[in-house]
């Protein structure tokens, strides 16, 4: 078999029932941009989004740093960021103003979730009668996605899709996805591994493709063994540093099987009564399920299957209990902890818990070598909440991490304080530019967000 350069500059592996698409590689040429008449490198690194969310906001005592500036300290549930403080930036002072009240009653969870990637206030139905979006990922999807796999990858943690409301009248599709593509159309989120994987390497959806994906993974193949002819093929026309690069891809590929294998080899050996619904590949332990996802998301940036995602660690208002880090009660429950401060303290536990699994994807994202820096350093990967601290129920000085240097577009390794209700979507408007998606207003934006840096080169 050959190589196939599509017109979308990317190169694939093909096989049977297996697309596997490469990483940039300095050795490929470059090819004419379809229909430009231009010239331009498949080697240089496009520029990737991402947008984390967690629920019921955090113990911002312990979560904000005191100075601004390069020379911050990290704050006790930032610690575990501490090998990454000069790769991402603390935002504070931003707000969603269309997560507040606004005559509308309760509700505020459900508005928070709905309003963290839109900027707009949700139409308050339990029916079908739903309105809100699009989502700035969803924006950025329409350009830079179109080439792409896939168009954008939604996944989250918490599945379900309960129809009617969920919170004070509120739809249940506000509290489950962030991600919204038309004001009527949520994304909803994958919250399986293996299909994450398959929607990303595998080839078809006829039953013969089926079949033969089912083979593989009863016999434990890689899905590398299809296309292996052509994969040595090519690490023997491509220079040291690209083979050096090919082989740092395919091990990811296969540590991903791998982890994928023994995950639903323990889920197969549970009573029936324990198994996760009909999801073979979600991990028993919520630790493991997040970072399964965050390495899908790590295989699809640096694939470049897609160049926009998002990542619900949990829904909106979620009551799940973390145990196994020694809070066995309700997240949600916690959160209304009336100035206890032994329920301060858990919740606390609990955002350092979700901050050790940021860290985690950034530390898999800064592994990977990518033009002349990482893959994390063509990424922005945004880290938040709607609501700031989960008691007061407040969506003002919400707390906001942009990992990432947007491809050199951001001066990152600092925490910089906006003035009090500077909309959180004037981030949103600033980060659409990096990635050549320049919009006129976006939400409830003012203007752009300054601070991030003052230059915004031309993106490709």
């Amino acid at each position: 078999m050959k190589l196939e350069l599509t017109r979308s500059r990317r190169t694939f592996l093909r096989g049977l029932s297996a697309s596997i698409a490469l990483p940039f590689l300095e050795s490929i040429p470059t090819v004419a941009a379809a229909g430009s008449g231009k010239r331009l490198s498949t080697t240089i690194p496009p520029r990737r989004m991402a947008f984390i969310y967690i629920p019921n906001g955090v113990q911002v005592p312990e979560w904000t740093p005191e100075r601004e500036g390069a020379n911050y300290a990290l704050t006790p549930i930032l610690e575990p960021l501490k090998p990454f403080q000069r790769d991402f930036l603390v935002l504070t002072g931003l707000t969603h103003d269309k997560a507040r009240v606004n005559d509308d009653g309760g509700g505020d969870h459900a508005r928070s979730c709905a309003t963290y990637l839109t900027g707009v206030q949700p139409v308050k139905t339990g029916g079908a009668d739903i309105r809100l979006g699009p989502s700035v990922d969803q924006i950025a999807a329409n350009t830079i996605g179109r080439d792409n796999r896939l168009r954008s990858l939604e996944l989250g943690c918490d599945k379900g899709n309960k129809p009617g409301p969920c919170d004070s009248g509120y739809s249940c599709a506000y509290t489950r996805n962030i991600s919204w593509r038309s004001e009527t159309t949520p994304m909803p989120k994958e919250v399986d591994p293996r299909v994450v994987f398959e929607r990303m390497f595998g080839s078809g959806n006829t039953s013969a493709d089926r079949a033969v994906r089912a083979r593989r993974r009863h016999e434990r193949r890689s899905i590398l063994d299809f296309v292996l002819g052509q994969a040595r093929g090519l690490q023997g026309r491509v220079g040291t540093e690209d083979r050096r690069k090919l082989d740092e891809y395919f091990t990811a590929i296969r540590e991903a099987e791998r982890k994928l294998e023994v995950t639903e080899a323990e889920i197969k050996e549970m009573p029936v009564a324990d198994t996760i619904g009909p999801a073979a590949g979600i991990p028993e332990a919520y630790r493991d399920h997040i970072r399964l996802l965050s390495d899908m998301m790590v295989l699809a940036f640096q694939s470049d299957a897609t160049r926009v995602s998002t990542f619900m660690y949990a829904d909106a208002g979620s009551n799940r209990s973390y145990r196994f880090i020694g809070v066995p009660e309700g997240h949600h429950e916690l959160s209304h902890h009336g100035g206890d401060l032994k329920k301060q303290a858990k919740i606390a536990r609990i955002n350092y818990f979700h901050i050790e699994q940021f860290a985690y994807l950034l530390g898999r994202l800064q592994s990977i070598r990518e033009g002349d820096g990482t893959l994390l350093d063509n990424c922005m990967i945004v880290y938040g909440s709607g609501i700031s601290d989960g008691n007061k129920h407040n969506h003002e000085d919400l707390p906001i991490l942009v990992a990432g240097r947007g491809g050199g577009t951001i001066d990152s390794g600092r925490h910089v304080r906006y003035p009090n209700e500077t909309p959180l979507s004037n981030l949103y408007l600033s980060l659409l530019d990096r990635v050549g998606v320049p919009t006129e207003s976006f939400g409830d934006s003012t203007g752009r967000l300054d601070g991030l840096n003052v230059r915004v080169p031309r993106v490709w």
